[in-house]
């Protein structure tokens, strides 16, 4: 049996990776790190979260969704204790990417690395559009 799938590729890694899988009306999102637009990675958790959760607006807009249409997310985080030390403040850029507080499933899982060495946090999604 044959599943019916649209994928977006962006970014320098593009070749490899793919970025969102829309099945049916279900969006699988690739983890998306804490690079900004200008491909430098700020040094602050809270920083790269801002630049996470706007690399995850972009693959949904690419599906005609935004961030209302998630429904479960995961973090990878490289420190436990820098993420909660952190925790107010990565959750208000959590909160202002929503737009307001988010009604969704969250895992936080610690990692001991992520794909480069300064990354703090990768978020991960699902969405249904």
């Amino acid at each position: 049996m044959t599943i019916e799938k649209k994928t977006y590729r962006s970014g320098p890694y593009q070749d490899f990776f793919t970025q969102g899988t829309l099945v049916g009306n279900v969006l699988y999102i690739s983890g998306q790190i804490g690079i900004d637009q200008n491909g430098n990675t700020p040094a602050s958790i809270i920083d790269q979260t801002k630049a996470a959760y706007s690399n995850l607006l972009d693959v949904l807009s690419q599906f005609g969704g935004n961030m209302d249409n998630v429904v479960d997310e995961t973090f990878f985080v490289t420190d436990m204790d820098e993420f909660m030390s952190n925790a107010e403040a990565v959750y208000g850029a959590r909160e202002k990417a929503y737009g307001s507080r988010p009604e969704v499933c969250q895992t936080i899982v610690e990692v001991t690395g992520l794909a480069f060495p300064e990354l703090k946090i990768e978020i991960k999604c699902i969405a249904h559009l």
